[in-house]
């Protein structure tokens, strides 16, 4: 084949190469070619780039394709290339005036494009969104425009026609991109702005606060087309809008602030209603009843608003059309929407006829006009004239490509969704494509028949009668053979189910690994006896039970919903459901293996509990591989195969919590959870005998049989609810557990339900039905009485505090009354519920402390009766005042006030009752929280393997990691708050730690989101959207709780964290007893070089939020100096547990009592910081006190630097500087030792010397990113090859003849010795600290003003005799010699 020769251009340096390539060359191996020879295009990366065949007409340049050979572009010799980058910036700008500008792939068609441009602002919906681009007059008139037409030469009524199209705001002058073409192609620049709109009404419906974007774009849409008149409003509906408009826009409203003259009416209602009177008054009262709505609430409010308008979500566009009977064309609207086409009045926008898109069979666009054919549904052809046939060709093309594309995406059934199709797969080429083809089975009726048919005697040939032979059939021939049924000849699973196989397959096997895995416990390395190791045992014991029990949680919640979902016919099941179910436990379970290993191994074994615990975690592993086993589609178990299975798992779960010391306490509630469920089934017994005397007397088979079929149901739905019951009952404390018997309990209802219809439908004798009916009643008692046993342990029934119910209703009202802030009318109603709340609160205490044997406690509760009552007349004479004055907004502050006292009075009376409480609901919603965030994080890893974007599994990873680290500081909090109900302190580590937890929290739910739309495998997708958005939930109300606690518990950081300082010094000195005892040990996952880094950082983040605790402390800011506080102690528990671990890895026991000791000093004078600080805003502007604070700030400061001083290698580094130092001192003397070496025995030495310092210099660096050890012996060579470099240098100052050139000498020597101590400092500090970059700089230039230094001193001035220029080449080689190493 003739080679073909190409001029290749690359365009970013503008070099032209002739090469040759094979015609058959793919365009990619061009590409990899012109890399490799040509230098000038190895710049980026190679898939950047690509090859352009350009044109005169820009429009008309193509990109060459990859996967194509270059003669299919029908290249000739001599044509020209151009290698260039494919990417382009380009600027999209958004309707509420954002302007983003996003790189983009020139090759790549708008289409595809748009994928990326809407991933990059947050929009997932791409293919409902769109490019428009502005065109301008000269565009216009040289045809680009939608119009193309000379607006010189239109016609009177054409004229007529476009002043209606501005009137009107049509599609028509919408220039939208087309979508199967380039940006290139459409001559849309580099420096054009591209509006983003959304062209397609499809799930617009879908949209809602919890996509802020999204409803962003809609709301500004929706506000210019109802200004501009595209949505045509009354004037009330107008006002409406725009009141809500206000409240976005200025948030709530403010009576003196918001008044008539403050809006720009244009920019609010529709021209026709600017100057309508009293329009400005009317928004203001619109705008007033938003209340206290949120942004985002109100932006919600208004496009629900407007999707309510009849022209909402219609893309309009102006044609012709024939009148009826007559020769003459009329203006008229033609409507698309994503259900219908319609024609609408042009004048009032009425809808005049509508046909539904589904009736659409074919369309048609011309130059000049548009029809379209209905089919059977209409008689003849819709045809109108306009010049915008192709835009609304393409819009109709869209919604219908959408509407596709949404339904096969959710019965994922093949095409036109046959579920029962076959996939044939051909595969043509190793390297190539694979064709795929689809089949149908078409299912038919088995017909019956004989293949001996009867016998035709025909005339035979001219030679005569032909002879025939007769004889009979065989008999008939029965044969049985029994054995196992062949697969093959079952009916065909369908994708769903196949779908369903593949991850049964995969949760089997990551079921035999957790069996594998539960083979033996972990194995931990000997821990010692100290304080803090036995906090970290409780602490890792504490966290591995609460992980444990959220994902025994999960596996049982897992399993009843498997139980519930398969409840019905194969049909009519969800398998994605299922398969997410079934991903949920095999992955818990993975997670759960772990966590047992860990806790086996914690566990006190001298009664065996951990083996117990390890068995009893192989038995549930054991049930939930018979319940995969058994709801196998192409298993075919009978259904009480799957609820056994499912009981067993169950059992297993209550067994293993048990072990574990987390069992259910309340097993009376357990028991009569039972026994209700047990009643359910029996009244459903009855039922069913009910409904079989009905059958029987039904003459009507079909209905007879209806009957017998609904009674089955039902007997099997309360069979179900039982084993559900079952399964849940171990774990019922979980909201979830508590979700999946709810569920089962509906089926139920539903069964009862059909099964009374069926009855009545069946007979219609009266007393049978009657007793049906009783039947029924007495099922949906029983089950009523089993769901509310369920929802009274739900909403935690125990009273927390004496007067539990009234200080609920005085918690919400208040609440209430607070929320009320605005509207005197209601603030008066609450008031009232509040003062009947108080006064039967105080009848209440009145009653108890006469009843009171103990006088104190009488007149404790008398005191607090009267307090109480005091408040709520100063309540009720505050909502008389707001009652008389409604729009006196004093009046209502007072009240408020007023509620907010007697708040105050009610906790006090009722024995801190709120307070318990709200701590209370603080406990539950962090134990919640920890464990939906569990359950995310097992997601998470669940669909790491099919998730196809790096880029969102790397930001999910990271999240994952960052709410991991978070998890058991919450877990400890909330163990640490419910263990001590009376402690502040413990309530404030819960709550610090809650408010700690929200921020990584909300990012993981963020990137748990982001990643579904990536994740392959739609049951692991599903897993991870319902993990995401049950952890949302969670946080949401873990949110409020930390919120309304800490209002309760006040202002408790510096107290709590001074208690948290003496803590980690008691600690401390615990362990110092254990090493004087030779009992300290590391912790797992303890290295010396680790906690030696560790308390190297933190010495600094120690100091850092000292400085910012002195700084508040200064001002008085109470607030910020709490925080300061609870920032440091945070800080120092690291600080602690960091010093603790070095002393435990240092092999001597006196550096390790010296680090303790260190230590030690820190926490003392960090007390006392504390303390002072407390003192300071006691009395603020108290100079006695400002400087005790100084002065203790000092004292902290320096027993941090004594404490990094103890660090392994830290003092043999402070070693070496001080024999750099003693040694340095010989350089001050007057007079210089005698030499007794020649000159070139003391050149020599100073060579050697130099050079051995200089490597030693080298080592000294390199050991700093190293070991301490490494460390210690670097710098001790360092220090004594610096000595005898010295040495030699001082030796060498006997052979200069005058006193200057020994001046030199010195200094430069001195220099050295300057530049040595700056190195060994700087190794020191980032040996301790390694991502210090301040410490990085000094360690590069104190290293290079070391080598500097030494090349400008090892050079003596040539002895007397020596000619000049061969010791200048001597000392230029020297020098030469200590740069180049």
């Amino acid at each position: 084949m003739v080679a073909l020769s190409l001029k290749i251009c690359v365009r970013q340096c503008n070099v032209v190469k002739t090469m040759q390539f094979e015609p058959s060359t793919p365009v990619y191996d061009a590409c990899r070619i012109i890399r490799e020879r040509v230098p000038e295009a190895q710049t980026g990366q190679a898939s950047d780039y690509g090859l352009f065949l350009s044109d005169d007409d820009p429009r008309k340049g193509i990109w060459l394709e990859s996967g194509r050979t270059l003669d299919y572009y029908m290249l000739r010799n001599g044509d020209v290339l151009e290698y260039k980058k494919k990417q382009r910036p380009q600027k999209i700008k958004m309707l509420d005036g954002a302007i983003k500008t996003i790189m983009v792939d020139d090759s790549k068609t708008v289409g595809e494009l748009l994928v990326t441009i809407c991933s990059r602002i947050g929009i997932t919906n791409y293919e409902e969104y769109s490019l428009i681009q502005e065109v301008t007059e000269d565009k216009k008139e040289d045809g680009m425009g939608t119009l193309k037409k000379d607006r010189t030469l239109l016609l009177r009524d054409e004229r007529k026609m476009e002043k209606l199209k501005a009137k009107l705001h049509t599609d028509d002058d919408l220039n939208w991109l087309d979508h199967s073409r380039t940006f290139r192609e459409q001559g849309v620049e580099e420096s054009e702005t591209l509006l983003l709109r959304r062209k397609f009404f499809y799930s617009d419906q879908n949209v809602d606060s919890r996509d802020p974007v999204q409803l962003n774009l809609l709301y500004v849409q929706a506000r210019d087309d109802i200004l501009n008149g595209s949505h045509p409003v009354s004037f009330d509906k107008a006002c409406e809008f725009a009141g809500i408009q206000a409240q976005i826009q200025f948030g709530p409203h403010v009576e003196h602030k918001h008044k008539p003259g403050f809006l720009d009416l244009k920019e609010f209602l529709p021209k026709e209603y600017i100057k309508q009177r009293g329009s400005e008054k009317k928004i203001f009262q619109e705008h007033k009843n938003c209340g206290e709505m949120t942004e985002i609430e109100a932006k919600v409010k208004y496009v629900k608003l407007a999707r309510s308008l009849q022209t909402y979500g219609v893309s309009f566009f102006l044609v012709k059309e024939k009148m009826k009977g007559k020769n003459k064309l009329v203006p008229r609207l033609l409507g698309i929407t994503k259900e219908s086409v319609m024609r609408v009045d042009e004048k009032t926008k009425d809808v005049v006829q509508e046909w539904p898109l589904t009736t659409v069979k074919r369309w048609a666009a011309s130059p000049k006009s548009f029809t379209l054919d209905f089919g059977e549904y209409q008689e003849s052809y819709y045809s109108v004239q306009t010049t915008e046939g192709e835009q609304i060709s393409q819009l109709i093309a869209g919604y219908i490509d959408i509407i596709l594309k949404k339904k096969q995406s959710k019965d994922r059934f093949g095409l036109e969704g046959d579920e029962e199709s076959t996939m044939l797969e051909e595969s043509v080429s190793p390297k190539k494509s694979t064709i795929l083809q689809q089949q149908f089975n078409r299912v038919g009726r088995v017909e019956h028949g004989s293949v001996a048919l009867p016998g035709i005697i025909r005339s035979g040939s001219i030679g005569g009668p032909d002879t025939f032979n007769v004889g009979t059939m065989p008999s008939a021939q029965q044969q049985i053979t029994t054995g196992q049924m062949h697969r093959g000849h079952m009916p065909p699973l369908s994708l769903a189910q196949q779908a369903l196989m593949g991850t049964i397959n995969s949760s089997m096997q990551a079921v035999q690994q957790a069996q594998a895995d539960l083979g033996h416990v972990d194995n931990l390395p000997p821990l010692g006896h100290d304080l803090a190791s036995r906090v970290w045992v409780q602490n890792k014991v504490d966290e591995s039970k609460h992980e444990i029990h959220s994902q025994v949680d999960a596996i049982t919640a897992g399993t009843a919903s498997v139980v519930n979902l398969t409840a019905g016919e194969p049909t009519e099941t969800d398998y994605t459901a299922v398969g997410c179910a079934i991903t949920t436990i095999s992955s818990n379970l993975t997670e759960m293996s772990k966590g047992v290993k860990l806790l086996a191994a914690l566990m006190d074994d001298e009664v065996g509990s951990g083996h117990k615990l390890m068995g009893a975690a192989r038995m549930l592993a054991g049930a939930v591989s018979d319940l995969l086993r058994s709801v196998e589609p192409a298993a075919a178990e009978p259904r009480q195969t799957v609820l056994t299975a499912a009981g067993s798992i169950g059992q297993a779960s209550g067994d293993l919590l048990r072990h574990m010391g987390e069992g259910e306490t309340d097993e009376k509630f357990q028991d009569t959870l039972m026994n209700l469920a047990k009643a359910v089934a029996n009244a459903a017994a009855m039922l069913v005998l009910k409904a079989k005397n009905v059958a029987q007397v039904a003459e009507d088979t079909i209905l007879q049989n209806r009957v017998i079929a609904a009674a089955t149901q039902c007997a099997l739905s309360t069979s179900q609810l039982v084993a559900c019951t079952k399964v849940v009952s171990p774990t019922i404390s979980s909201p979830v557990c508590q979700e999946q018997l709810v569920e089962a309990g509906k089926l139920v209802d539903r069964s009862v339900e059909t099964c009374v219809k069926a009855c009545r439908s069946a007979s219609d004798d009266g007393e049978l039905l009657k007793q049906v009916g009783a039947a029924a009643g007495v099922v949906s008692q029983a089950l009523s009485d089993l769901l509310q046993h369920v929802r009274h342990y739900a909403s935690c029934g125990e009273p927390i505090g004496r007067y539990d119910q009234a200080t609920d209703t005085i918690m919400n009202v208040t609440e209430n009354i607070f929320t009320s802030m605005g509207d005197a009318g209601e603030m008066v109603r609450q008031a009232r519920v509040l003062a009947q709340a108080t006064s039967d609160l105080v009848n209440a205490m009145r009653s108890d402390a006469e009843a009171e044997v103990d006088v104190d406690n009488s007149k404790k509760l008398l005191a607090a009766a009267k307090l109480l009552a005091d408040a709520t007349a100063r309540m009720v004479e505050a909502a008389k005042g707001a009652a008389a004055y409604p729009e006196n907004e004093d009046q209502q502050q007072r009240l408020r006030e007023a509620a907010e006292g007697l708040r105050v009075a009610t906790n006090a009376a009722a024995q801190n009752a709120i307070k318990k409480k709200l701590v209370n609901r603080l406990e539950i919603a962090a134990k919640q929280a920890a464990a939906a965030a569990t359950q995310t994080i097992a997601a998470a890893q669940n669909a790491a393997a099919s998730n196809k974007n790096t880029v969102s599994h790397q930001q999910l990873v990271h999240s994952c990691k960052a709410v991991a680290d978070s998890i058991p500081q919450l877990v400890q909090g909330m163990r640490s708050s419910q263990a001590q109900p009376e402690e502040l302190g413990a309530q404030l580590v819960l709550i610090m730690a809650s408010q700690s937890f929200l921020q990584p929290g909300s990012k993981m739910v963020t990137s748990a989101k982001s990643a579904v739309p990536t994740v392959a495998d739609q049951a692991a997708a599903m897993q991870l959207g319902q993990c995401a958005k049950n952890l949302a939930t969670c946080l949401a109300e873990l949110r409020t709780a930390t919120q309304k606690a800490h209002e309760a518990c006040g202002p408790l950081e510096i107290d709590s964290a001074l208690k948290t300082v003496q803590t980690l010094k008691s600690e401390l000195q615990d362990a110092k007893m254990s090493v004087i005892d030779g009992q300290l040990k590391p912790l797992p996952g303890e290295t010396l070089e680790r906690c030696a880094q560790d308390l190297g950082s933190t010495s600094k983040a120690v100091g850092s939020s000292m400085a910012q605790l002195l700084t508040c402390a200064a001002q008085g800011n109470e607030h910020y100096t709490g925080v300061a506080a609870r920032e440091t102690a945070q800080a120092l528990r690291t600080l602690a547990q960091a010093a603790r671990g070095v002393a435990a890895s240092t092999k001597e026991p006196q550096a390790a009592a010296a680090m303790l000791d260190s230590a030690q000093c820190v926490m003392e004078g960090s007390a006392m910081l504390i303390h002072e600080a407390h003192q300071a805003l006691v009395h603020p502007g108290d100079a006695e006190s400002q400087q005790r604070l100084a002065q203790v700030a000092k004292a902290v400061s320096h027993s941090l630097n004594n404490c990094v001083n103890c660090l392994p290698g830290q003092k043999d580094v402070d070693m070496a500087l001080r024999s750099i130092g003693e040694a340095s001192k010989k350089l001050l003397v007057d007079i210089l030792p005698p030499c007794s070496k020649t000159f070139q025995e003391a050149q020599t030495d100073l060579n050697h010397t130099a050079a051995e310092l200089n490597h030693s210099a080298g080592e000294v660096v390199h050991s700093s990113r190293g070991t301490s050890s490494q460390l210690a012996a670097a710098s001790g060579k360092f220090s004594q090859d610096f000595d005898e470099f010295l040495d030699a240098g001082i030796e060498g100052t006997h052979f200069n003849q005058s006193k200057e050139d020994q001046i030199q000498v010195i200094g430069n020597l001195k220099n050295i010795s300057m530049a040595s101590s700056k190195l060994l400092l700087a190794a020191k500090s980032l040996s301790v600290d390694p991502g210090a970059a301040n410490a990085k700089n000094l360690l590069a230039v104190g290293s290079k003003l070391s080598l500097f230094s030494v090349a400008g001193g090892s050079t003596y001035p040539p002895p007397s005799g020596e000619k000049p220029s061969s010791w200048s080449r001597r000392a230029s080689g020297l020098t030469d010699f200590f740069l180049s190493n």
